[in-house]
Formats: structure tokens, sequence, C-alpha cells
């Protein structure tokens, strides 16, 4: 994620004040941290700081050794509970989703995209400090990398040759973010040497590691649900994935009919996601969709604030490997600007290479990440974040609840029209409200998909070769992307965490009408679900109950 209280280029004095004044709040309140959020932080060191703002962590890796796992989880829990019932189960699901995750499952022996995130340069990128200061954090994190990549690699015994084909390509990208100048040249080298011997360890758990990724389903069970505060049915989920999937299919019959109703509707949102634009237009495309989306939200009060800035830009170099990502303050960090980055195709990318790169970036596709990523989507759940009451609630996030927002926030624009406001405003022929919709819809089979494919992957009853074929016949996905959809199952299980999040979302909802009668709406049902902040799915019932 990328942060940054400061545009590009020269400061004010006035505004490297403001930023000193409000940094010397922040590290007040470090001091202040409660014990039990401490030792949460002190097993999740990279999320707590570039998620949540801490930088009392920069410079530092995350200790994933055996030995660290061990000191980190028998001090889990230590210190007084929280006075308020909410939070303290919130900080509860933290303190169990991690005893599951590297206790009873032990994943940091499996799984390589732990280390890879604690090894991570790019938060020194974020303008949320002076540069010099920045700049010597990053030069600590990177002098840090020998001794991390040694206890990762002694740590990393269980590595499966799908993890690793999964996450091989991301532990070489860490290399990029290393620049080849303003780095002291020992440390550069001594780094770059480190990086290398991960990159073989992941290479030869990819040749001779065992061929099944299947943690089993009693264990994909209590990973799912320990954080959220729920047990989970995966039969029940299943068929629940089954369910959302049939009904998607319905919704993209109705809006692919409106474009052309005798063709097949499959074959219409490939046309329709697959339109690519000028290469060279991609951040002017974002933008506008970036400015129809926070006015939309705006104009119709969909969310408890509207207040912030949101610029769209290039990605930097260390991003260039995604499509789109959006950077934003942390709530332990002074308030900034967020920064929606987007790639354009590489220029050296052969012809086929670009149109597969910019099929990413058709209008359905970029109206529904817009809405996602930014309003009411990420960009409006931060503003919210930031202003949410209490430590437990600003430093702990389901990660289910944060997609699912942010995928519920795609459908509930559907409901809302979004679609003709944008075809009114645009006044663009080549798209209408349709177009949006089956941007939508597209997403969400292939949200929903990996739900059924993480299932079935690790209960054993799918291999990530037939999770593939499901993702090319069920979604507009197909060939490398379809099978780059499947591998993720293997290095992130609860990867169906969008779908399962945006159903609970719109199941209180529901709760919600009945309760509040015709004191209901939906400012007022967000407002109270978004001043939890990021809760366990198991928890938002509190909305309903305080709201």
């Amino acid at each position: 994620m990328e942060y940054g209280p400061f545009k590009r280029g020269r400061r004010d004095v006035g505004a490297d004040r403001a930023w000193r004044a409000q940094l010397a709040s922040s590290v007040l309140a470090m001091d202040d941290y409660p014990a039990r959020l401490r030792a949460i932080a002190d097993l999740d060191v990279a999320g707590s700081r570039d998620e949540g703002g801490r930088h009392e962590y920069d410079g530092v890796i995350g200790d994933l050794s055996s030995e660290g796992v061990d000191d980190g989880l028998a001090r889990l829990g230590e210190g007084d509970p929280f006075a308020d019932g909410h939070d303290e189960a919130h900080a509860r699901a933290a303190e169990e989703a991690l005893r599951v995750e590297l206790g009873e499952l032990q994943l940091h022996r499996a799984n390589p995209l732990r280390h890879i995130v604690e090894l991570d340069l790019s938060c020194y990128e974020r303008e949320y400090a002076p540069e010099p200061e920045r700049r010597a954090a990053r030069d600590r994190h990177l002098a840090g990398w020998p001794d991390a990549v040694d206890r990762a690699i002694a740590a990393l015994d269980r590595v499966s040759a799908p993890a690793a084909t999964a996450m091989v390509g991301a532990a070489r990208g860490l290399a990029e973010g290393v620049p080849d100048r303003d780095v002291p040249a020992d440390v550069r080298d001594a780094a770059l040497s480190a990086h290398r011997r991960l990159v073989s360890h992941l290479e030869r758990a990819q040749r001779d590691g065992r061929r099944d990724a299947a943690l089993g389903g009693d264990a994909l069970a209590r990973l799912m649900g320990a954080g959220e505060a729920l047990e989970v049915d995966l039969g029940s989920l299943a068929a629940t994935a089954e369910a959302e999937r049939e009904r998607l299919m319905d919704r993209l019959r109705e809006s692919a009919a409106r474009i052309d109703p005798a063709r097949d509707p499959m074959e219409v949102a490939r046309e329709v996601v697959g339109e690519r634009p000028d290469g060279g237009d991609v951040v002017a495309q974002a933008r506008t969709w970036t400015g129809l989306a926070l006015d939309f939200t705006r104009e119709r009060d969909l969310v408890p604030y509207h207040d912030g800035v949101c610029t769209v830009q290039l990605s930097p170099p260390s991003q260039r490997w995604v499509v789109a990502a959006l950077s934003l303050s942390g709530p332990a960090e002074p308030d900034s600007p967020a920064h929606f980055f987007v790639t354009p195709p590489d220029p050296q990318w052969s012809a086929e290479e670009t149109a597969d790169w910019l099929q990413l970036f058709s209008p359905a596709s970029l109206a529904a990440i817009s809405v996602h990523e930014v309003a009411p989507g990420h960009f409006s759940h931060n503003r919210a974040l930031r202003r949410a009451p209490g430590e437990v609630r600003r430093s702990l996030f389901s990660s289910a609840f944060i997609e699912g927002w942010a995928h519920y926030a795609e459908e509930m624009c559907v409901e809302e029209d979004f679609g003709r406001f944008a075809e009114d405003t645009l006044a663009d022929p080549s798209f209408t409200a349709a177009h949006y919709e089956i941007g939508v819809w597209s997403e969400a089979l292939v949200r929903v998909t990996r739900l059924a494919a993480a299932i079935g992957v690790h209960t054993g009853e799918t291999t990530v070769e037939q999770a593939a074929r499901r993702f090319a016949a069920d979604t507009p996905h197909a060939g490398s992307a379809a099978l780059s959809e499947a591998r993720r199952a293997a290095v992130d299980p609860t990867y169906g965490r969008y779908t399962w999040g945006k159903l609970a979302i719109l199941d209180l909802r529901e709760r919600a009408r009945r309760a509040w009668g015709g004191g209901f709406s939906l400012r007022r049902f967000h407002t109270a679900l978004l001043d939890l902040g990021a809760p366990p799915l198991g928890l938002i019932g509190t909305a309903v109950e305080r709201g």
C-alpha cells in the first residue's frame, strides 16, 4: 500500500510543522499502546506497519523463526481485557487467528507469503514521513534481509510444489524494490545475495516439494473461522457458494441480454470486459472513473464520511507488477492523500502480453475496480476506519470484512444505479449501465469461484488444474489468467473472503431492515457498520444492536 501526507516535490514549512505535530501525537499513542495489541502486532509486523501505520516497526522484520513464533504466541492474551465487550471479542478473535495459523497449523513453515511480505520494502516509498527518515528506515530493513532470509529458509521446511510455484515470482520481485542508488553498497550486495538464497530455496521446493497443496478440511475451517469469531461448516459454505454462483449467472444473463439477447451471456461478458483501451490513456481513464465513483457516493450520501483526497497516479517502479493498487494512510499515521496507482503495459512486452494486460482496463472492469478500490469501497472505508473509536478497531482488521465491504459496494452500486449515473455523465454511446453491471457480475463470478476453489483444493476434492478449468468455464478468465487464479488457492486459502464477506454484509442489511423498520436507511446501516472498523464477520451484528 502507498500512503503520503505530501504531494511529490517540495514541501512548505507549514506542512512540515503540521506533519511533525501529528507525528508527535502518534508517538505518544505508541507509548500507550495496550500490551494485548502489541503482542498481536509483534506477530504481524509488516501488517501492523503497512496497514495499521505503526511506524515504531519501521526498519523491523518480523521474526518468523520457530523460536520467534513460539515466543510471540506465548505472549498473546497477556494484559487487561478491553472494557467494551465487542472490542474484547474482536481482540480475542485476532489472538485466536494467530494461534491457529502459526501454532496449530504452523503455516510459517509451509507458506512463503508471510516471509515475503515481511521482507517487502515498498512501504518506505509512501510519504508518511520526511524522505531522509524513510530512507534510513528502508536501509535498516534491507540490512536485516540476510538474517531474515536465513530464518525464512530454516522455517520453510514444508513448502509444497504448488505453493512454491505460486510464490516464486513474488519472491523474485522483491529485488525490484532494492534501489540501484542511495543504498550502502555492502548492504545492497548482502541483501541481494540473501534474496538469491531465498529464491533458490523456493525453486527447489517448486521442483522437489510435495505435489499436494491441501490443508485438509478441518484445518481450512479452523483457519477461516478463528479470526472471524465463527465456526465454519465447509459443506454449508460450499453450498452457499454454488447458490451464489447461480444467482450471479442469472444476473449476468439479464444484463448481457440488454446488449445482445441472441448471444451466450458469457461470450458477451468476455467481449465487454475484453475491450482494450489505448495503453497510454489508462491513467486518464482511471481518473475519470475515480471521479465518477466519488461524485456518485457523495451525491447518494452512501457512507458516513466524504472527506479526504484520492489522487490517481502511475504506479511507482516497485509496484509495476500489479495492475492497480490503492495507497491509504494507516489509522495510526498522520492523515494524508490516498493514491490510486495504475500500471500501463510495459513498452517491451509482446503484443499479446499488452493486449491481455489492457483487458483489465476495459471501461466495464475499470468502473467496477474504481468503485471497489475508491468509493464507496476501500477509500471510503478508510475514512471511517481512521475515526473508529478505540485502539482495537483502529488496529485489528478482518480481511473478510475489508474485502467483503468493497465487494458489497460494487453490487450495492448496481442497486443504486451507478451504471445509469455513469452512462448519463459520460454521454458515451459505447458505455451503458449494462456494461457496469457486467463488470460487477464478472468480478463477482471470479470471487465466488475462488471460494469454491479454495474449499475444493484444501479438502482434496479438486486439484489446482481442475480449479483452473472451473475458472475458465465460470468466469471471463481463460488460459494463464484462470491458472493463476487457481494457483493462488495454494498460498491464500482464505481468498474466498470477498464473497463470504459480501454475503455476510448483505444478510446483516436485511436483518437491519427488519429490526429498524421505517428507520432503516443505507446511510444509517453503513455508518453503524463502519463504526466498528473492520470487525470479524461473527461480530458484525453489533452494528444492528447498537445502530
